[in-house]
Order: structure tokens, then sequence, then C-alpha cells
């Protein structure tokens, strides 16, 4: 699904790479036992390790490895059962080591490749180049004080993991669908809660523009991105920009860039970076990172099953589009609500009341599907009486509004109003006869063919029945009696 943008002198091709931080989900940081709750008031969560006190030693966090294992599976990579700590040097306030330490030559997760699912329905494949630990800076504060930038290290030393796409993603579209197959998969392994606007999922964009097929141009990097509308709306701008430096005659600048949500534009940093810049070596106070094969295959037994198997899995057990399927493995909970409300019930039905009725009425009230009043068993009550023709398909809209606002079992709500469906012949053949009588003008338009005023008496009956007889049993009796 590449996007060419048309300029001046011809289509160019965007070529994105990204950087994806994700915050590892632990109870303490990756070299310190200090706590990472979100939220915590300012410089409250700080060990010595994590404020760089003289003498701190690093010691590892063995959840934070098992994390990042987990996750290497999760997206198909390979897992180096050898990896290296490095001391990556650089100077900033918020950062008070003077060097972070990562993980550069030596990562702990190699290549590997994940599938992303399109706008128009198609599947691209995207190549992961590796996955390394690392650990966060602090946070600088700038608008706390008129002529004064605070410095909250709370988040210092937290735990995080570095995903590092090829350079395969070719449009916004491309660049979204691979951060939320990204975001989705840890949520699924729980190893990230993939909470942008908390800070714990963000992600570098790397941005150049050539000619169709041509060789790479120069790059500029869009600095800890946190949403993904603002990803697609900072591709989108970056690619024009660049386009407009090549075909004025000058040279992108490799650099890095800032996106500004508010002005809807990229803006200069600072030049960007190369690795020596860096002055990476290996961390002193750190021996290598060395693990067993038997550990790698003891933690990919424990995960669970990951969102493409679970869509593979809904298309062919139980017939689902891959639409459908796709909308329902977007969130762990979703899914498993899905198979719960499907159980021992039609699959294609529930979907369509899972995906159309319940996500549409929860995103109007502003709830998630934990705040659902309707249980995934209540729901799979409901499509019970419809698929056993105890209420029609129109009714059971009504009793779930009902169920929505207060909680009932559908079957209640149905007893209590009276809503049972009529499919007794004798019964609708009795309003059939009542409409027949009662218009008898239609009734010879009709025969002299006149076809369309089938409708109408069909309309007549489902009203006399006040929308209770069974539509099917209407339609048969209806063309042998006008017949």
């Amino acid at each position: 699904m590449a996007k060419l943008v048309k300029g001046e002198t011809g289509d160019w091709e965007i070529v994105i790479g990204m950087e994806i931080h994700a915050q590892i989900t632990a109870e303490s940081k990756l070299f310190s036992g200090a706590p990472t709750k979100f939220g915590a008031a300012p410089n409250s969560q700080v060990s010595l390790v994590d404020a760089a006190m003289p003498g701190m030693l690093p010691v590892l966090n063995e959840k934070c490895v098992e994390q990042a294992i987990r996750t290497g599976l999760g997206i198909n990579s390979k897992i180096n059962t050898y990896s290296v700590f490095a001391r990556k040097n650089y100077f900033y306030p918020d950062l008070p080591q003077g060097y972070q330490i990562s993980q550069f030559e030596d990562p702990i997760v190699g290549e590997g490749e994940i599938e992303i699912d399109l706008p128009d329905g198609s599947v691209k494949v995207i190549g992961i180049t590796r996955l390394h630990l690392e650990q966060d800076a602090g946070k600088s504060v700038h608008d706390q004080h008129p002529n004064k930038t605070y410095v909250d290290l709370n988040r210092s030393g937290c735990a995080l993991m570095e995903i590092v796409s090829e350079p395969d993603i070719r449009s916004p579209e491309e660049a979204i669908a691979y951060l939320s197959k990204i975001r989705m998969i840890v949520r699924y392994l729980e190893t990230c809660d993939g909470n942008m606007d908390e800070g714990s999922m963000r992600a570098d964009v790397n941005i150049s523009m050539r000619r169709p097929n041509a060789e790479l141009g120069i790059r500029a990097e869009i600095k800890n991105v946190n949403s993904l509308k603002a990803v697609g709306q900072a591709i989108e701008y970056e690619a024009i920009r660049q386009v407009e430096i090549l075909e004025s005659g000058g040279e992108v600048v490799q650099e890095t860039r800032l996106w500004d949500p508010v002005k809807l534009e990229t803006r200069s940093m600072r030049s960007k970076e190369e690795a020596h810049d860096y002055r990476y070596f290996p961390d002193p106070d750190l021996l290598p990172l060395k693990f067993s094969q038997d550990w790698v295959d003891e933690i990919k037994a424990s995960l669970p099953e990951l969102p493409d198997q679970k869509k593979h899995r809904f298309m062919e057990d139980f017939g689902l589009s891959h639409y459908d399927a796709s909308v329902l493995i977007a969130e762990r909970s979703r899914a498993d609500y899905y198979e719960e409300v499907a159980k021992g019930h039609d699959p294609k039905l529930a979907a369509n009341w899972v995906i159309n009725e319940l996500l549409g009425i929860l995103k109007k009230n502003e709830k998630t599907l934990e705040q659902s009043p309707i249980s995934a068993e209540k729901l799979g009550g409901l499509i019970a009486l419809i698929s056993d023709d105890t209420i029609s398909g129109k009714i059971a809209k009504d009793v779930f509004a009902d169920m929505f606002k207060n909680g009932k079992d559908a079957l209640d709500i149905v007893e209590e109003k009276g809503l049972k469906q009529v499919t007794d012949s004798g019964a609708i053949e009795a309003l059939i006869d009542e409409v027949i009588a009662s218009n008898p003008d239609n009734v010879a338009k009709y025969k002299s063919g006149k076809d369309k005023l089938f409708g109408f008496f069909v309309g007549q009956v489902m009203k006399k029945s006040q929308g209770k007889a069974n539509p099917a049993a209407v339609n048969k009796l209806l063309k042998e009696k006008l017949g």
C-alpha cells in the first residue's frame, strides 16, 4: 500500500522505519528496586542508583529480561542467549549519569517479522531489525515556571524495550498499522500496557524520500510521537516538506525533529547523531547477559495465543470475515468476550452483535468493554432468543437497549414486556385475514401485477402484531393467501 507523493517534477516514494520505545510492565526498574507506578509525585520513585549517586552499582532485574524475551518471541524474532549492556554517552539535564545503559552491538533480540493488516484488507510483512533493552531517562518539565526547567527523575531507570523495524513501511497507513500491531502484541503478552497518552509507548519515526525504487534518501527522525493519529499526521507533513526541499534543488539534512501537535508541523531539534557520537562501550559494572535456551523454551510455552493466531482461528473455526476477525482481536479482552458470547451460539450472529451493537453503544456512552453492563453470558442469552425465534431481530434491538440500561437478562425483559414472537400460524393467519379484508383496493392492485405492494401487506401485519409476528412465517402465509 505504498503511497506516492506527487511533486512538480514527478512521483516520490516515502520510506519509513520506526523505533518504538515500550516501557516494560514490571514492579521495579531495570537496574534498581525503585517502583514504576505512573502518576506518582515528582521525584518520589527515585533510588540512589537512579539518581547516579557516587558508588551506586546497577543490578539487573530478571523480570525485565523475561519480558523482553516474551516480546521477542511475540514478534517472531531470534532470541540471543548472549547480549551485552553498553554505555551510550550523552549529556542531558534529566540524565543524571551522563550516559544511558543500553545495548548496541549485541542486543537481546535479533531479526524477525510481523504481519500488519491494512485498511484495504491486504496483509503486509514488516521486518524487525532488533529489540534491545535500555533504561529510560528522566523528564524535563518546561511549563511549570516562566524561565526555569524542572527535572523529574521518576522515569529515570525504568526498563524500556526499543523495537527497531526495517525501512519496509511505505505510507502513513502502514506506519499506523505497524504501531497498532506492536501495541496489540505487547498488550496481549502483558509486557507493556501500551498507554501512549501516559508515555509508556512512544515512537521515533525515520522518514526519507526517493524516486520509486531508487536508492534510499537522507532521513530525518521525528522524535517521541505519542499517538497513532500524530504518527500519520507527522509523516504526511514531513514527506511534503522533504519533497519541497528536494525539488527546489536543496538537500534534506539528517537531523532529529519534533512534532508540534498544535501547529501540525515538524521542527528541527538537533542534528542527528551517529553511533560513534555516543561513544558506546560495554558497561564495566555489568557482566554480559547469558541465559539458557531451555529458559527461552519455557517462556515460549507460557505465551498466550497471539493476535494473528487468534485472527486466523476465528476465520477458520467460526467462518468470520477478515474484517470481523481483525476487529474482534484488536484487544485481548474483546476477543475473550466474543468467544464467551459465541459459546454454543451462531458465531457469525455473535460477531455481528458484539461489533455492531455492543461496541457501538459502548462508544456512544464513552464506556470500555470492562464497564459494560451487559456481560458476555447475558449477550449470549439474547442471541439464543433470536436463534430459537423467541424474539425477532428488530425486537432484540429494543431488548438490548433495555439490557444496557438496567443490566437485566434478556429473557426477563421479554417476559416482563410480553415480547415473545408470535409463531403460531393460526394467529398469524387471522392477522393476515384482517389486513386483506380492510385493504380490498390494494389486494386488487397486487393481483393485477403490482408486486411491490407485497411489502405494504407485510408491514401492516407486523404493525397489527406490534412487531411480534415471525417475519418468515408472515411472508410465507401472505404469499399463499394473496396467491
